[in-house]
């Protein structure tokens, strides 16, 4: 046999020699091709090393080495075929190649440290060319599964030539494993076989040109990939289990070592045909090792141009016509949770929801509270058992064409369904269909959230806008009946004092306008806004002034200057009347309140002071200019000075206040002035 071996490996020799010739002669500079030569290079360094070990009788190690190198040459050609490097350079700093190479030196130093250690025990490298050879079987089974078919006319004699090398290797070093020791008969084989496969690796060769085949790794490539590594692990961990009964199990060792093997052979045979971990296994390889089937940027950008884009009588419509995009689906619905046991529909578009397909929705609505899943109809009704707890009626759904039915969450809280429905059948989603639809969901979601608050908060404002005019016409009300009570309260006192006529008539008369003004808004619904026009500021507070004595403490007057503004002299004289008659009621009868209206460089000051019962620095700051915030009980309204502050304020002018309590009260106007102006009057 040492003969015929010997004949075997120096025949490879010679094959692989002119194997070399022929490619130097083909002068092919490709990055690819001058690797190949490498490979054959180290393939027949290998076989010149295993024919002068039977001549000479060294080490077997040496030849191991060699075939150890081998391997990783031809390992690197299959990982070449997935890169788009054109030099030496470029391709040593590839991080699949680094990874390689660092795991490959990792096994070897460790791997032949051991055998050293172990006083040269070859078991261990048995170990590492039994991995050598499924790492490599796995890298060829990802190059043929994801070329195309161009491609894969291209390699497929490497594919047979070198997948025939790994898998009598991997036979041969797992059966050195079992017995301790390799069989020379398979051993001497190898030189034979090299020879039968370097016409394929020629064949290869001359298709493959210019390093332009190129491979893409998908998800079932990986997956197939992975399931042979896994299977291979455990057939190699279940070897060593059998290995070990074997050694130290005596006369039945043999035999509980095959029974052994037997069980762990049915074990993953069952293991592999489980559809659960096949599903788990894809979906683990999908999430983790390649780029998502969606670019959400783009979705996430689309989705946001199709809610600024897209027409409907509401913000119901825009939902459910943007989530029924995303499958393509003819029909939708989008039904809100009122109660645990009532559903309302917000809209339909070509779909029947009628109480039998309600109570089917509550029990998914249940279902899709609890779980947070999507329900496709068409999955549950091939494997009901994928939806643990649901009870569904696919007839009654099918009769409505509804297939997909996508929960709502705004937040944590649950808000209703996406019902989604199609004459034709939708597609089965996956993993990553359902990501996009909850991604859409959750945001159609916040959309309708906030539409829904902002009619509310719409609803919320009409209301306060409505509420609001009326407190400013009670309280214009409020004054008119103020003075029509002081006219009753000083009648018989004054009754017969022409003076106190005449401003009786004069006071009916402003009465009569405030009346009229306020059934005027009440027609219109909103308060209306008198034109601004330059009138004598001193002539309106005087009769304001006029107005407010008819009650103690008496207003003493003054003023200096032309004051003239450009302003509205009712609202003028509305909020002037208040906050004079606040002052009022702040002092006691035997006290004082005074006026002062002056002229500066570039403004009117007004100033109303008083010796009054004050108030404190908190109450200003926080309470004073606050609407419908009152100290008079149900006698005020609370919007006196508020009115004030916001006149003002529109006048481009400022109101200060300074109060000490039980000392007195000092409100500071500043208006802009109108000197050189034309009265009007």
């Amino acid at each position: 046999m040492d003969f015929i071996g010997s004949i075997g490996f120096s025949l490879a020799s010679v094959a692989y020699a002119i194997f070399t010739l022929l490619i130097i002669a083909a002068r092919n500079n490709s990055l690819l091709a001058r690797w190949v030569l490498f490979c054959i290079l180290v393939t027949l360094t290998t076989n010149v090393v295993a024919a002068l070990q039977i001549k000479f009788g060294y080490s077997l190690q040496w030849a191991l080495l060699a075939d150890a190198f081998k391997i990783a040459c031809w390992s690197l050609l299959i990982i070449l075929f997935n890169t788009e490097d054109r030099s030496i350079r470029i391709l040593v700093r590839n991080f699949y190649v680094r990874q390689y190479v660092a795991i490959w030196l990792l096994l070897m130093v460790g791997c032949w440290f051991v055998s050293y250690w172990l006083d040269y025990a070859y078991e261990y490298i048995f170990l590492l060319f039994i991995v050598l050879n499924l790492w490599m079987l796995v890298l060829l089974e990802q190059l043929y599964r994801n070329a195309n078919l161009q491609v894969r006319w291209a390699i497929w004699p490497l594919v047979i030539a070198l997948a025939s090398i790994a898998i009598f290797d991997f036979v041969l070093y797992a059966q050195a494993t079992m017995i301790d020791g390799i069989d020379f008969d398979f051993w001497y084989s190898r030189g034979y076989l090299a020879l039968f496969v370097a016409p394929l690796l020629l064949i290869s060769t001359r298709r493959v040109k210019n390093g332009e085949v190129r491979i893409f790794v998908s998800r079932n490539v990986v997956f197939y990939s992975s399931m042979l590594m896994i299977a291979g692990t455990y057939l190699l961990l279940m070897a060593l289990a059998g290995y070990v009964i074997n050694y130290v199990g005596g006369e039945w060792g043999s035999f509980v070592s095959i029974g052994f093997l037997m069980l762990s052979g049915i074990v993953l045979f069952a293991l592999l045909i489980t559809e659960s971990l096949r599903r788990r296994v894809k979906v683990f390889i999908a999430k983790n090792f390649f780029a998502n089937k969606y670019e959400y940027r783009d979705e996430w950008l689309n989705l946001i141009e199709k809610i600024e884009t897209t027409s409907g009588e509401s913000h119901y419509q825009m939902a459910t016509q943007i989530m029924m995009s995303k499958v393509d689906a003819q029909r939708g619905a989008i039904i809100k949770k009122v109660t645990d046991q009532h559903y309302q529909q917000q809209y339909c578009h070509n779909i029947n929801i009628d109480e039998n397909i309600e109570e089917q929705l509550i029990e998914v609505g249940k279902f899709c509270q609890q779980q947070g899943w999507i329900v496709d109809v068409n999955e549950y009704e091939q494997s009901p058992t994928i939806y643990p707890d649901l009870v569904l009626d696919t007839a009654r759904c099918k009769e409505s064409n509804i297939q997909i039915i996508v929960p709502i969450f705004i937040g944590k809280a649950f808000y209703g369904l996406f019902v989604l429905a199609d004459e034709n059948k939708i597609k089965q989603l996956n993993w990553e269909d359902r990501d996009l639809l909850f991604a859409v969901s959750k945001q159609l979601g916040n959309f309708i959230s906030l539409y829904e608050a902002t009619d509310k908060l719409s609803e919320s404002k009409q209301f306060d806008a409505f509420n609001r005019m009326s407190a400013f016409l009670v309280h214009d009300l409020k004054n008119v009946q103020a003075q029509l009570t002081l006219i009753t309260t000083n009648a018989e006192k004054h009754r017969k004092n022409p003076e106190f006529i005449d401003d009786v008539f004069e006071t009916v008369e402003s009465a009569t306008e405030r009346l009229a003004k306020v059934l005027s808004q009440l027609r219109k619904k909103q308060v209306e806004q008198s034109s601004n026009r330059k009138i004598d500021l001193a002539k309106t507070i005087d009769k304001v002034v006029n107005q407010c004595n008819v009650q103690q403490p008496q207003v003493n007057f003054e003023h200096d200057g032309n004051c003239f503004s450009l302003i509205d002299h009712e609202a003028f004289h509305s909020v002037m009347h208040h906050l004079i008659q606040n002052a009022q009621e702040a002092t006691e009868s035997h006290g004082w309140v005074k006026v002062t209206l002056a002229e500066k460089k570039r403004t009117i000051r007004i100033t109303i002071a008083d010796n009054g019962c004050g108030m404190s620095e908190e109450f200003i700051n926080t309470r004073l200019f606050r609407p419908f915030d009152t100290t008079k009980g149900n006698a005020g309204m609370g919007i006196g000075v508020f009115e004030a502050k916001q006149f003002f304020e529109s006048m481009l002018g400022v109101i200060r206040v300074e109060s000490t309590l039980n000392q007195g009260t000092v409100f500071t106007i500043d208006l802009p002035s109108h000197a050189n102006s034309p009265v009007n009057n």
